[in-house]
This record gives structure tokens, C-alpha cells and sequence, in this order.
């Protein structure tokens, strides 16, 4: 029997991987301003994201890296502010706590 082997949880590998889920999502791909998603970048006020983005990258984000990162259940505990001020580094050390990482308390 064959396993999937477990994604790499680091901050780093986690912000890589959050990087190329948000390109995919905005269809920029080839767009080096893409590179500079940094983690202070606001998910809603920088990047233009919508409900449905989020929602998107929750799945993606469940994918590759199981069911323990349920992006939608943590929205669901912020209130709206907390949501609409998310940034890139807020959304990685969700996905390292979750998955249990090197989580980075300063992001």
C-alpha cells in the first residue's frame, strides 16, 4: 500500500505553497508581483480577494494538507473584521498550527 507523502508544514514551505495557491487563484501565475506576497500582504485590501477566493483556498489548502486545516471553521470563530484584515502570514501560521508545524508566532 501506498502513501501520500505528508506536505513539508515549515513557515517557509507553507508560505511557498500559499504563495502558488493565491497566483493560481488570481490567474497570475507568470506575473512576477506575484513574488512579492509577503506575509503582511492583506488577503481582502491588497489582493482583491472575495468570499469565494477564501472559500477556494480553503479547499486547496484541505487538499494538501488534510482535513486538520479547515480554513472555513476558522473564519467562521473571527468576526468580520479579523477576516477582512487576514494577511498572507495570518493564513500560514493558521495552516502550520493546524497541521502542526514550525508555527511563527511573530506573522
Amino acid at each position: 500500500m501506498t502513501t501520500s507523502p505528508v506536505p513539508t508544514t515549515s513557515t517557509a514551505a507553507v508560505l511557498h505553497d500559499v504563495r502558488a495557491i493565491i497566483a493560481e487563484i488570481l490567474d497570475t501565475a507568470s506575473d512576477p508581483q506575484v513574488l512579492q506576497i509577503e506575509p503582511e500582504t492583506a488577503l481582502i485590501d491588497d489582493l482583491g480577494l472575495e468570499s469565494i477566493d477564501l472559500v477556494t483556498i480553503g479547499g486547496m489548502l484541505t487538499e494538501r494538507y488534510g482535513d486538520r486545516v479547515n480554513l472555513a471553521a476558522f473564519l467562521a470563530a473571527q468576526d468580520i473584521d479579523q477576516v477582512i484584515a487576514m494577511t498572507v502570514g495570518s493564513l500560514v501560521n493558521f495552516v502550520v498550527g493546524s497541521a502542526g508545524g514550525d508555527h511563527d508566532p511573530e506573522r
